[in-house]
């Protein structure tokens, strides 16, 4: 399956590009191939720990970050994140669930974007922490980060402007995404979560090197748009493959 850790480059490079984990797209790829479900959202969790780490710094030292409304709405999505990870759910159940999760957030990828320039928040944007809980649930549930999800809530309510809002975006997928690991290591116990990181790490070398030269390079290449549908389109894909079977 040498083209798997090709997948998981091709994901890392696009999701990172547009300040996103790509989470959900690889839980798909590994659904794809038959990986064992009950792994699968250890191995998609930390490879989006992996690329939205470097994102989120970046952001930080670019002083993009809006600390006080990001760790707002990550803290609020955290517990839940957690559960999710606890959560056990029969294989047919999360692969529906997955394949959905994937289509809607691949929709998502088409809204609209707040402007550059920094928006004046409206009213609906100052109470976005109900959409923060069920969102971490999301992800620690089927190896999500959530904010391919959260990214579209906030620029539709002009919560902030597009940059601020994909800073918030990546330090939410990052804060879920660990706190979905550790629910999923307290459910399977060390032993299968170290058999899970050993299988998959070419997949996280592959997301490591994809990560890096999406968020550095990707964007100077093709435009934002054309990379937003590109990603949109593989990522509804792949949804549709789960749920067709």
């Amino acid at each position: 399956m040498i083209w798997l850790p090709l997948g998981f480059f091709l994901t890392a490079l696009l999701y990172a590009s547009v300040g996103f984990g790509g989470g959900s797209t690889y839980s798909a790829l590994l659904a794809l191939v038959g990986f064992d479900y009950r792994l699968l959202p250890i191995v998609s969790l930390c490879c989006n720990v992996v690329v939205v780490t470097g994102s989120t710094l970046r952001f930080a030292r670019a002083g993009e970050m809006p600390w006080r409304g990001a760790l707002t709405l990550s803290l609020l999505a955290a517990p839940l994140a957690f559960l999710g990870g606890l959560t056990p759910i029969r294989e047919e159940a999360f692969l529906a669930l997955l394949g959905m999760s994937l289509i809607a957030a691949g929709l998502a990828l088409f809204l609209p974007r707040a402007p550059q320039a920094a928006a004046t928040p409206t009213r609906a944007a100052r109470h976005m922490g109900w959409a923060a809980a069920p969102l971490g649930y999301l992800a620690g549930l089927v190896g999500i980060g959530g904010g391919v999800f959260l990214a579209p809530l906030l620029h539709l309510t002009r919560w902030n402007g597009a940059r601020r809002i994909a800073a918030t975006a990546s330090l939410f997928i990052l804060i879920n995404s660990l706190a979905g690991l550790v629910g999923q290591l307290t459910k399977n116990g060390a032993g299968r979560f170290a058999e899970a990181l050993t299988g998959a790490l070419p997949l996280l070398v592959a997301v490591v090197i994809g990560g890096q030269l999406g968020s550095l390079l990707a964007l100077r290449i093709l435009p934002e748009r054309v990379i937003r549908w590109l990603t949109a389109a593989l990522t509804i894909w792949a949804g549709s493959r789960l749920l067709l079977g």
